[in-house]
Formats: structure tokens, sequence, C-alpha cells
């Protein structure tokens, strides 16, 4: 049961906090954001909160910090939001997970566009001379 609770409380979290991202904050560091994923102790006294950035690395350093800056107004934001006995400490993590998988996407058709092209191509192992040696 308190499984489905912290699973529950996690999806809560994260619409929560995409939503004063996007909506309230006035920091003209935060670039495009978006919330990935949170996760939370068992005891609900500490969150992960997982960050995807769009941009450069500067545009990511940035964001980061203008939301390391604004944690104790997202908390405030959050509780008032979600009423929980304890609001758990946050802090943010950056996800680079979508990047590196469109990274593998390129990667891939880069691969895939190269094989089609070598089957297109003559084999290069086969002379076309006769065998010898017999």
């Amino acid at each position: 049961m308190r499984r489905v609770r912290i699973e529950r409380l996690r999806e809560l979290f994260k619409e929560e906090l995409s939503q004063i991202i996007q909506q309230e904050m006035k920091d003209p560091r935060i670039g495009f954001v978006s919330v990935t994923d949170v996760e939370l102790s068992g005891d609900l006294r500490h969150a992960k909160i997982y960050i995807s950035v769009l941009g450069d690395e500067d545009a990511k350093a940035r964001s980061m910090e203008g939301l390391e800056s604004a944690t104790g107004f997202i908390k405030t934001a959050l509780a008032q939001r979600i009423r929980l006995r304890y609001m758990p400490d946050i802090g943010f993590l950056l996800d680079e997970s979508i990047e590196r998988g469109m990274r593998v996407i390129k990667l891939l058709r880069e691969v895939d566009a190269g094989a089609s092209r070598s089957t297109h191509a003559p084999d290069r192992g086969d002379r076309g001379g006769p065998q010898s040696g017999t």
C-alpha cells in the first residue's frame, strides 16, 4: 500500500513542479526546463528532482543555478499545493537521458545509412578472377 502511495506522490510532485517552474518562476536564468522524474525516499523526507534542459552547457548550468537558488520558493509552493506532514527536502539533478537517447538514435541512423550504402556498392572482397590452387 505504501508503495502505491509513493508512486502517486511522485506523479503529483512531477505535475506540480512542472507547473510551478513553467508558470510561476520569473528567473531569467531558467530556460526551457522539463521535469523528467521525481524520486522520493521511503520516509518522504527527501526528493530528487530530475531536470532536462534544452540548450548548450551554459544554458544547462544557468538553469540549474536558477533552480537551486529558487529551492525555498519551490518548496513553499509545493507545500501550498500538496498536503503532507513534512515537505521533503528537494534537490535538483540534471537528467541527460533524453539527449543520450537522441544521440543513440542519430548514431543508429548513421549506421543504417552506411549499411544501406554498402549493400548497393560492389563487394570489394570479390576480385572477379579465377581461383588458383586447384
